[in-house]
């Protein structure tokens, strides 16, 4: 990790580091943006024969094995978990649940005026699919982040793609009731879900974390299908003013082991701890060596000036997750895809069991949004009810607005209406 300054002779360093991380985003797409492009366009082009040859590639698959996990194989890799990890599951899988059904947005309608009604329906999406890596860990804690909410929300038809699933995987999938799963991953995946393939129709939405390939593949394919938005590398941010040293060197390390792209950063305007927490990362990450990757080309300690100076930077740079000291930080928090707080609040924590969804904006997306929630899955739908005293109370004013903005179809169309004898 690199620890500097923000003030004095090494501001200008700090300031030319800091505008680093604020593009991230772009910055990490870039390096992939060309290999993703043709993998996007070749899955499109031709079908399952281009997703087979990638999958073969790239995602381990056998030739000539079936893309489909069956329901069978899941229900044997239930069976062949340990006890203790099934009970996780099931707490993770409940806490997942009973969060979205707490986010989840009512129906309501209210007169607005005599005899004009206005309110809200609230729909489902039909499809969604769901990312899962697949990769360096198991991450059956992500099936059950994506799909759980996806349930919640009432969506009649959910995919699962995940590269090389692991036997934890599979098991998460069967508990979650999971019935359309493909052993295919990377941006191969994302085109099959965005475009349709022979063997997968093609979803709604995508969402789901990834690596560089996964969340560059996701942002290219946004005009042919939604997804929720760029999630990942991961990335942690810890501002602390006296924090435990222990404690946020394990949290940075902890979220540095996902990825060696992943990003982890200490803001803080104590020096001392700056340098404290510094050194005890690099003890614990020693024999993490995705975590001493990652830690030693973007990790960053910034020692600030001021409290005031830790914490418009911290806001500035929107992290995925971000660690403060006390229940009165959530105050001047403004951009962040999730807050922990206080010293017995891991981030571990959030990536498992608590109930908020692990999946999270990275790349400065927490400047405009939360992470994945059952509001991903759901479509807020208006609806409007005139009787004809309503409209004739109100018409008059949308005939004047639409006459000023020149549209005379539109004043004539009340007119009409408003003249109509049913």
């Amino acid at each position: 990790m690199k620890l500097i300054k923000t003030y004095g002779r090494t501001a200008g360093i700090a300031a030319a580091m800091i505008a680093a991380i604020e593009r991230r985003g772009a910055t990490n797409g870039a390096k992939v943006e060309g290999t993703v492009a043709a993998i996007l366009a070749d899955v499109q082009a031709r079908g399952d024969a281009g997703l087979r040859e990638y999958a073969e590639r790239f995602d381990g698959l056998a030739p000539g094995a079936s893309l489909c996990v069956t329901r069978a194989e899941m229900e044997a890799a239930w069976e062949q978990t340990a006890p203790e990890l099934r009970r996780a599951m099931e707490v993770a899988q409940a806490n997942i649940r009973a969060f979205a059904e707490a986010q989840r947005p009512v129906e309501w309608s209210r007169e607005v005026a005599p005899g004009v009604k206005a309110g809200q329906i609230v729909r489902a999406l039909a499809s969604v699919g769901c990312y899962v890596p697949g990769g360096r860990y198991p991450l059956p804690s992500t099936l059950l982040m994506t799909v759980t909410p996806a349930q919640v929300a009432g969506v009649t038809r959910i995919v699962v793609c995940s590269p090389k699933p692991a036997k934890e995987t599979l098991a998460a999938a069967w508990l979650a009731g999971v019935t359309e799963f493909y052993r295919v991953g990377g941006a191969q995946a994302v085109a099959a879900m965005a475009y349709g393939t022979g063997s997968i129709a093609r979803v709604e939405k995508i969402v789901g974390p990834g690596n560089l390939y996964v969340t560059a593949a996701k942002t290219m394919v946004q005009n042919d299908c939604g997804i929720d938005m760029p999630a990942g590398p991961t990335e942690i941010g810890v501002m602390s003013e006296s924090g435990d040293v222990a404690g946020i060197a394990a949290d940075l390390v902890a979220q540095a082991e996902h990825d060696p792209e992943a990003l982890a950063v200490l803001i803080t305007p104590n020096e001392e701890l700056a340098k404290a927490v510094l050194a005890e990362a690099k003890r614990q990450a020693k024999k993490n060596v995705t975590a001493s990757d990652s830690l030693a080309a973007q990790g960053a300690i910034f020692v600030t000036r001021t409290v005031t100076e830790a914490r418009e930077l911290t806001n500035r740079l929107a992290f995925e997750h971000l660690t403060v000291d006390a229940a009165s930080d959530v105050a001047w928090v403004k951009n962040a895809g999730s807050v922990f707080v206080g010293r017995f609040s891991p981030q571990s924590m959030g990536d498992y069991v608590t109930g908020p969804n692990h999946v999270l904006p990275t790349g400065r997306a927490g400047r405009i949004r939360g992470g994945l929630s059952v509001m991903d899955f759901l479509k807020v739908i208006t609806v409007q009810r005139y009787t004809k005293s309503g409209l004739k109370k109100l018409g008059p004013h949308a005939i004047a607005l639409a006459e000023a903005e020149g549209l005379t179809a539109h004043a004539e169309s009340v007119r009409i209406k408003m003249g109509a004898k049913r």
